[in-house]
């Protein structure tokens, strides 16, 4: 059976995770992307086409003038529309391209959760070129707010305003960035912050647990540890499912942020695949299950079964060092492997030494990833601090 594989740079989560799922499960694979090059430096014996991946019309055309497929698949969060309408075109089972639409565009989601009456957040969409204060003249935005690209990821350009004046000196800041890009402006949602893993065949979604996320101080929001919460509050859950029910999610992988706040789950963002940043390759392990082959059967039409038989009881976290200041990374661990009593503890690193980078303030800072799991979460805790202690990143301005 043939897949088509839609990707932007290398990821873990296509390397690590989806691409050797792929060959266990005996696919032909033919992954289309516009970097080709780097994919081809990290994955040499699979086929890779290149093709500007962003435009729906280049993927049907390098598709259909090469083999018939079976499914076409990203886990990208920019391809999830490009995807879903290919897939479609050909007749394959795909996520709804308006749900992944809605899902990736924040302003259009925020519409939406408002229009059917699942949560009504303040928010106001700044067009490109539009100046930020005549966009919120008499809409009475509370301060602090939140501004973020429209239809950015990984905290990337999000951040914390404390009033009129700051919020104009950040819009032109991420505007140098990002010349062109629409913003989002929303009210700051109160509460911890918590993840809610799903995967659905359409016919039936599983709930695949959580992460609570601690973030860098404001007026940032880098996440910085993650650590995997099995379960949530029943009620929590209900609100957070009915929620993405009302914005159309339900086939394939989807990793939802939201905060608890007095009781009352409000979703910051919803990411219409799988959680990256290792966190997929955390949860496949801890619970025991094919995670990715499961999510690529769906793509093929396979239903999932009622049952998952993912284990119960484990315990994981995972940390990320940080960059804190701009420079070249002299000095660093390398690559780790380590059981710890009953603790199984893996570091990697995110940045290659000899590097130079300036400080982002989102999750490129990042200079590597440890991830652990156990049976308790105190030894877990107590592995992964220990681990960090030992370790030495050396930053060269």
């Amino acid at each position: 059976m043939q897949l088509y594989l839609l990707a932007l740079n290398p990821t873990d989560s296509v390397t690590e995770g989806f691409l050797p799922a792929a060959r266990r499960l005996g696919l032909d694979i033919t992954l289309l992307t516009d970097q080709p090059d780097a994919h081809r430096a990290v994955c040499p014996d699979i086929e890779i086409l290149a093709c500007d991946v962003r435009d729906f019309r280049a993927v049907i055309t390098r598709v259909s003038t090469h083999r018939v497929p079976d499914a076409v698949f990203t886990n990208s969060d920019h391809l999830q529309t490009q995807t879903a309408l290919a897939a479609d075109y050909f007749g394959l089972p795909a996520k709804s391209w308006q749900t992944a639409l809605r899902t990736k565009d924040k302003a259009q989601m925020r519409r939406h959760l408002s229009a059917t009456g699942m949560d009504t957040v303040r928010s106001v969409e700044i067009a490109a070129g539009q100046d930020p204060a005549s966009a919120l003249a008499g809409l009475g935005m509370p301060y602090p707010c939140v501004v973020k690209p429209r239809e950015g990821v990984a905290s990337e350009d999000v951040v914390l305003v404390e009033g009129p004046a700051d919020l104009a000196l950040r819009c032109k800041e991420i505007r140098a960035r990002r010349p062109g890009a629409a913003l989002v402006v929303e009210e700051y949602l109160p509460g911890e912050l918590h993840t809610l893993e799903t995967l659905g065949d359409g016919r039936v979604l599983h709930v695949l647990g959580g992460f609570r996320t601690e973030l860098s101080p404001p007026p940032y929001f880098v996440e910085e540890r993650l650590t995997y919460a099995p379960t949530h509050p029943e009620p929590v859950v209900e609100q957070v499912l009915a929620q993405l029910d009302a914005l159309g999610v339900g086939f394939g992988a989807c990793h939802t942020e939201f905060v608890v706040h007095e009781g009352r789950a409000r979703i910051i963002e919803v990411n219409y695949r799988a959680i990256g940043d290792q966190c997929d390759l955390l949860l496949a392990r801890l619970l025991g299950i094919p995670l990715f082959e499961h999510i690529l059967r769906t793509h093929l039409g396979e239903p999932l079964p009622t049952d998952l038989g993912a284990r119960t009881g484990g315990a994981a976290r995972l940390d990320y060092p940080c960059a804190e200041r701009a420079g070249t990374l002299t000095a660093a661990p390398e690559p780790t492997e380590l059981t710890i009593d009953d603790v199984e503890l893996t570091y990697r690193p995110l940045r290659r030494t000899g590097e130079r980078h300036e400080v982002y303030r989102t999750n490129r800072d990042l200079l590597g990833v440890v991830r652990a799991i156990g049976t308790d979460q105190e030894s877990v805790d107590g592995a992964v601090t220990d681990f960090l202690a030992a370790q030495r990143w050396e930053i060269t301005p």
